[in-house]
């Protein structure tokens, strides 16, 4: 199973013009190879592979001399990077995606730059430092030690003049079994702005807002940055710290996310979550800032991949199933209610509902129907849930878990 382990780098005064040398490199080769193959798709609808791309690499060494103080390995993967770009936009096409997204030319002035090494990578654990090519033995600080073989690793620049590295490693163990689903060890879970998260057990999450928290801090900041001259050492320096500012919270909310996704997915063995359009909704003028301050997609990707790595089971619903106007006892379906209504009353059952914890209890329910269709036919015929209008088979369903 692969792993990646990510770890801060320290450089001398040298080694940051090398680590320059190769993103400058491989950032160049990079937007050559996405230039020659769109200009032989657009010419004769040619596919340039990566073999051919490299075939050209020693003659545009050549012309630009600066290439060759690169590590050659790393700019051979720049350019598969292209190709694999460019596959996944035509597959994407294909697919009948409506925004399948070219690739785009790399800019010098984005705020992290990266180049890979594929092999030929050592770490020493007891002097705390790693070995990279053309560059060598570079300090580390291994907070965590891993055991396995190294398969690649991604070097990091951040704006602010951090450095990281990324080692993918091969443990050698295959991904756990995944563990039997049932009702009582099965969790939903429902985002939102006002709590971050509400469980199906009726339990809240409070949303930190780190942003919003430091909102003045930051604002400050940006408008001391405006007022100093391009390209003075004192702009450089209050940019630097408007960096630093925007890297604490976005750490705090890394931090706070990682520690919540590895508590839901300890404690359950299935957890259920809606499918959301995010993209789509950071267009609304009102919320774009709160929704991108709760970084919901990257919350999601953790409970991905958390879930695989404990053996446990992520089922994520549909976005236009009916989780808030739903009752979650008797299948009612309440269309009047609005984006203000925290609380409501079921005409038909007289339940008092909680907005949150309601649709909660509903992405569970759905993500168990799903679960249950998925292991085929039973023996008995068994009733979907309360959606559907019961649940005495339901019951009987998971009892055996």
């Amino acid at each position: 199973m692969l792993r990646t382990f990510k770890y801060r780098l320290y450089l001398n005064s040298s080694q940051q013009e090398d680590i320059r040398k190769n993103i400058d490199a491989c950032r160049f080769v990079y937007n050559w190879a996405l230039e020659k193959s769109t200009a032989a798709y657009k010419k004769d609808n040619t596919t340039l592979s990566a073999y051919d791309l490299h075939a050209m690499l020693p003659e545009l060494k050549e012309e630009h001399i600066f290439l060759k103080d690169a590590y050659s390995q790393s700019e051979q993967q720049a350019v598969r990077r292209v190709c694999k770009a460019r596959q996944n936009f035509f597959r994407r096409v294909k697919q009948g995606d409506k925004k399948p997204g070219y690739p785009k030319f790399r800019s010098s002035r984005y705020h992290r730059q990266t180049f890979d090494i594929p092999q030929n990578v050592k770490v020493d654990f007891e002097k705390r430092k790693t070995y990279l090519p053309k560059i060598g033995w570079v300090k580390t600080i291994f907070h965590r030690r891993f055991k396995g073989t190294v398969k690649t690793c991604t070097v990091i620049s951040s704006d602010i003049g951090r450095y990281f590295i990324c080692i993918v490693v091969e443990d050698g163990k295959s991904p756990p079994k995944k563990k039997r689903v049932t009702k009582k060890k099965s969790i939903g879970i429902d985002v939102g702005l006002k709590t971050y998260a509400t469980t199906s057990n009726g339990e809240k999450i409070e949303n930190p807002r780190y942003l919003q928290s430091k909102l003045k801090r930051v604002q400050c900041l940006q408008r001391r940055l405006s007022r100093k001259t391009k390209g003075s050492q004192n702009r450089e320096k209050a940019r630097i710290r408007y960096g630093k500012c925007h890297e604490k919270i976005a750490n705090q909310r890394r931090d706070f996310q990682q520690k919540l996704s590895t508590k839901l997915v300890v404690e359950n063995q299935a957890i259920m979550v809606e499918t959301l359009n995010i993209s789509g909704m950071v267009k609304n003028r009102r919320l774009s800032r709160a929704i991108s301050d709760a970084a919901w997609s990257y919350f999601f990707s953790m409970l991905r991949y958390k879930s695989e790595l404990y053996g446990m089971t992520l089922v994520e619903i549909g976005m236009f199933e009916p989780t808030t106007k739903l009752c979650h006892k008797c299948g009612f379906k309440n269309g009047s209610l609005t984006l203000k209504d925290r609380e409501w009353t079921c005409p038909e059952c007289k339940t008092d509902h909680d907005r949150d914890v309601n649709a909660a209890i509903n992405i569970k329910m759905i993500g168990l129907k799903t679960v249950m269709a998925s292991r085929g036919p039973r023996e008995e015929p068994v009733e979907l849930s309360a959606m559907a209008g019961a649940k005495k088979q339901e019951a009987n369903y998971f009892s055996s878990g």
